[in-house]
């Protein structure tokens, strides 16, 4: 049976505040494209953005983008005040000013922070997420104490992780991480809500996932062996792509490359986990790049453009041999 859909994200939903989040007009868009005869809403990386803004530059796989919660939904919550909405406001305006938004948005969701009161549902979430909550919620507040410094640039028992360094930031910072933790029970709540209302409408998700990481994340910082690093945890080469007829020079992503040899012997655990969190987020999976899992082009670290890489063989087949044994049959497209 044929079916259609429209790619639409997040971020360009109508807003009073800037930026489309998980508000009354997610909804209405998704009651526009039931009476469209519409089966699909695909959207893009929903993940917090880093350097450039770009939701494929994320700093976490599995994390969310706080700017995504909606704030009137917190209102009824009774964590922010019509008035705190209201000082945040934006006038309409065709472009997301990132800038402004990234000065404003976290005091606003503090404020609900501070008024939070944990409980059950909150510990739940906190508890089936520690595998990466943990993880992005220390790296965000580490870098926050940092000046929003990329690991690479922090002290080295930060850097390599020292048990007894990581001890005493968690002490330290303890109210910091409790503040990006929040805004992921938030996010997860929010997102989860309109998913289900989604389905009931007759609409399925399409998310989208890079195929790649940021070097500037939670999951280089926690896993670095997972990538092709050397002894000082940088990288020997990045992703990219060659020069075409659209650029001269290929394109530099910078994106950190796998080490698929590591992955192979864990049996892909990291991608399997990956791709099974994913389905508890989307209906349909889009995997960006799906070219680089038969051959990846490698560009040296450190060269200013994308012209003297190479293609190297990648995971190909094998790693959605372990995905379908794994999870089962699971819809993932390219």
């Amino acid at each position: 049976m044929r079916a259609s859909g429209i790619l639409l994200p997040v971020s360009s939903l109508p807003s009073k505040y800037g930026i489309g989040c998980f508000s009354a007009e997610a909804y209405e868009f998704v009651d526009q494209l039931a009476r469209a005869g519409q089966k699909y809403w695909q959207i893009l990386p929903l993940g917090p953005t880093g350097y450039g803004d770009s939701p494929y530059q994320s700093f976490s796989t599995f994390a969310g983008n706080p700017y995504f919660i909606d704030l009137k939904t917190l209102v009824k919550e009774g964590l922010l005040t019509k008035k705190e909405c209201k000082e945040v406001r934006c006038k309409e305006q065709k472009k997301i000013d990132y800038e402004k938004i990234y000065q404003n948005r976290f005091k606003i969701l503090k404020k609900a922070y501070r008024r939070f009161q944990k409980n059950d549902k909150y510990e739940k979430f906190v508890e089936e997420n520690a595998f990466w909550l943990e993880d992005y919620c220390m790296y965000m507040a580490i870098k926050d104490a940092h000046e929003g410094k990329s690991w690479s640039e922090w002290e080295e028992l930060l850097k390599k992780r020292e048990k007894t360094a990581l001890e005493k930031v968690k002490e330290e910072l303890e109210d910091e991480i409790g503040f990006y933790q929040f805004q992921q029970y938030e996010f997860d709540r929010q997102w989860k809500k309109l998913h289900t209302y989604a389905k009931e409408q007759g609409i399925q998700i399409i998310g989208d996932i890079p195929i790649y990481v940021a070097f500037d994340s939670a999951d280089t910082w926690a896993a670095p062996e997972m990538f092709q690093f050397d002894e000082k945890n940088e990288p020997k080469a990045v992703a990219g792509c060659p020069p075409d007829g659209f650029s001269a020079t290929g394109q530099l992503w910078g994106n950190p490359l796998y080490d698929w040899e590591y992955h192979k012997k864990t049996g892909y655990q990291w991608w399997i986990r990956r791709i099974e969190y994913c389905f508890k987020l989307y209906d349909i999976v889009r995997i960006d790049h799906f070219r680089g899992f038969g051959e990846y082009y490698s560009i040296p670290y450190g060269d200013e453009t994308a012209e003297f890489g190479h293609w190297e063989k990648g995971p190909g087949i094998d790693l959605f041999n372990a995905l379908k044994e794994a999870l089962g049959e699971v819809p993932v497209i390219a």
